[in-house]
């Protein structure tokens, strides 16, 4: 529910900002915004994982803005292993599509 939040409280649907954002809400924002620059979608191309790598590191900032800064940071510690099992996981859906 709380996903659409932001670190800087202009997310949505309550305003949430920084730690009054439930912590599993912080860790699916990120999750669900690398999934979504990383599909192709019918009304744009996916994002390759520089950019969306670039895309984290901008959003982060020092203070955040739109995610929080801590779990980006962890997250761009180990993107490469975030990117390998998104990439696993695209080929297994493959697989049962087909």
């Amino acid at each position: 529910m709380y996903h659409h939040e932001r670190w800087d409280g202009s997310g949505y649907p309550s305003g949430l900002a920084g730690e009054k954002i439930p912590l599993p809400a912080r860790i699916t924002a990120i999750a669900d915004v690398f999934d979504a620059l990383a599909s192709k979608r019918v009304y744009k191309h996916s994002w390759t994982t520089e950019e969306i790598k670039q895309y984290f590191e901008e959003k982060q900032g020092e203070q955040g803005e739109q995610f929080d800064p801590l779990l980006v940071k962890i997250f761009m510690k180990d993107y490469s292993e975030f990117v390998r099992l998104s990439n696993k996981l695209q080929r297994e859906k493959q697989k049962i599509i087909k």
